[in-house]
């Protein structure tokens, strides 16, 4: 592929200071009989030891600076770490071949005029209503029915005992266990029997064990004695100022202000929604105009990222990656591998991204930028020193703002 460099090249003073700084640091942890640590020559070192023992991080050493060298030498730029194999090494000098990968040839497409229709929005009043709903039921009070019987949605406090051919069966009991009914917890038919008991009332439900179940129990007939202990459920909170209140609404006074609301909050969430689906099918259907061929390694960089973040995403839930491969039953390479197709989306979409910006020629002044840093900071809850220290620069703003700025022209012009 064209944007794949070789580079060969030979350090011979260079290697000989990697050496050296090699050997000093192995001087520090080497105890020689007759010596002081930290104080063997070096010619006692190596006929000890072997020059070759002082290679490895010499090598290392000697990689950073033949790569600087390339890049300054060939104003290369590349897109990914390169891969480095050594194909000469001896006590006088070391030939490194490194593989470079730059960014691939872009060609841009159409991407105006694709013909994608916006959806557009309403939220109705049943919307309006079932949210409503939906907030009485996340705010409601679990209190005892004291009078009243099982009902779906309840919760019944039970106590069970479950046999199978007039054996009881292991782990197949429990006391005081809550159950809400129409949870599906439990096998079919054993909540829906419950409905209609009252507190202290007992029933026996003959039931069979579904087809999907553990082997020994599939398709078997099993008996559980059951005693309703006490009943649970859900009391909705009335609609009045304290219902407002506790959602948060100062500025909500009735009913008809909290429809009013809600019907605010929906309309700005499906449009949001609206926008962003938009926005993926003008992006698919550009990147499907957009000419590139995409190294296979960039792909795996892409996916190693992504991975990079799924794994602290697992751990600031407590899961440790490869705890998750063990749960799973996957691999790090099945990870990998499900990961491919949306990488490469990902990496194409840049692509066209950055196509755009650099065809719409959209630019920020120094001024714009420091401005955008200044108000990223804040979104940050740091500096902006602190934030272009993490950076290195503002180069990371400024391209931030262009690809925005990009994918508003494609948005504005379908």
């Amino acid at each position: 592929m064209e944007n794949v460099i070789e580079k060969e090249i030979k350090l011979e003073k260079e290697w000989i200071q990697c050496l050296d700084k090699s050997f000093k640091k192995k001087a520090k942890e080497t105890k020689v009989d007759g010596f002081r640590k930290g104080t063997v020559p070096k010619d006692v070192y190596i006929k000890k030891f072997g020059i070759e023992s002082l290679y490895s991080d010499a090598a290392n050493e000697a990689i950073q600076i033949a790569y600087r060298q390339i890049l300054d030498k060939d104003k290369i730029v590349p897109v990914i770490e390169p891969t480095v194999d050594i194909t000469g090494i001896s006590d006088t000098n070391i030939i490194l071949k490194f593989t470079i990968i730059t960014h691939p040839s872009v060609t841009l497409g159409e991407y105006k005029n694709l013909g994608i229709k916006k959806e557009k929005i309403s939220v109705t009043a049943k919307e309006v209503e079932d949210e409503i709903n939906h907030l009485r039921e996340h705010m409601a009070d679990v209190v005892v029915k004291e009078n009243g019987v099982v009902a779906n949605g309840d919760t019944a406090v039970i106590n069970f005992k479950g046999y199978v051919d007039g054996v009881e069966l292991e782990g197949g009991s429990g006391e005081n266990f809550p159950l809400e009914i129409g949870s599906h917890s439990f096998i079919p038919g054993f909540e829906e029997g419950l409905i209609g008991l009252k507190t202290n009332e007992e029933k026996t439900l003959n039931l069979k064990f579904p087809e999907n179940y553990v082997a020994d129990l599939k398709n078997k007939d099993v008996k559980f004695d059951v005693k309703i202990m006490e009943i649970k459920t859900r009391s909705l909170p009335e609609i009045n100022e304290d219902f407002f209140a506790d959602l948060g609404y100062e500025d909500v006074k009735n009913l008809e202000d909290l429809k009013k609301k809600i019907k605010e909050e929906l309309t700005h969430e499906k449009q949001h929604n609206v926008e962003d689906k938009f926005l993926d099918e003008c992006l698919e259907k550009a990147a499907g105009n957009l000419k590139v061929e995409i190294n296979k390694e960039i792909i795996d960089e892409e996916v190693n990222r992504m991975i990079n973040q799924y794994a602290n995403q697992l751990a600031s839930q407590g899961l440790d990656i490869n705890k998750y491969y063990e749960i799973t039953n996957t691999t790090a390479e099945d990870l990998h591998k499900q990961m491919e197709p949306e990488a490469l989306k990902r990496v194409k979409y840049r692509y066209l991204i950055e196509a755009i910006a650099e065809e719409e020629k959209i630019d920020f002044t120094k001024e714009e930028v420091e401005e955008r840093a200044t108000e990223m900071a804040k979104e940050y809850g740091i500096t902006k020193e602190e934030l272009i220290k993490a950076y290195g620069s503002t180069d990371i703003v400024k391209y931030d703002m262009k690809m925005r700025k990009a994918m508003e022209i494609l948005k504005d012009n379908n």
